[in-house]
């Protein structure tokens, strides 16, 4: 995947926004307001994201995946970056739906079944 495959991926989710909340070189994208990724689009690093997963999740694709290590600028017991260059198409798809997912899951009763 390329950046804007995983932006319109991300956005292909259901109730999705996106916003620069902070600054121009870091879109998130939400879910109720809940950040599950955000996508890194400047800057000389290597194209990556940060994705929200439970801290077990993180743990086991960092210690399979060299690719995926502890976000930089987040929890890094429940934030991984992911450098998507490195990784199957179709796995960085079922982890940014887990990570939507996840998201979801914790939103309150009310609001989480707009999603099932």
């Amino acid at each position: 995947m390329n950046i804007e495959e995983v932006r319109e991926y991300a956005l292909s989710l259901p109730g999705v926004t996106e916003d620069m909340p902070f600054g121009e070189d870091n879109v998130t994208f939400r879910v109720e307001g809940k950040i599950f990724l955000c996508l890194y689009v400047g800057g000389a690093k290597e194209p990556h994201f940060a994705f929200k997963l439970s801290p077990d999740r993180n743990e086991e694709l960092r210690a399979t995946h060299d690719a995926v290590t502890p976000a930089w600028h987040w929890n890094k017991r429940h934030w991984s970056d992911v450098y998507y260059s490195h990784v199957d198409d179709a796995d960085l798809r079922s982890w940014i739906t887990e990570s939507h997912d996840l998201v979801v899951s914790q939103l309150p009763r009310i609001l989480r079944s707009r999603y099932r």
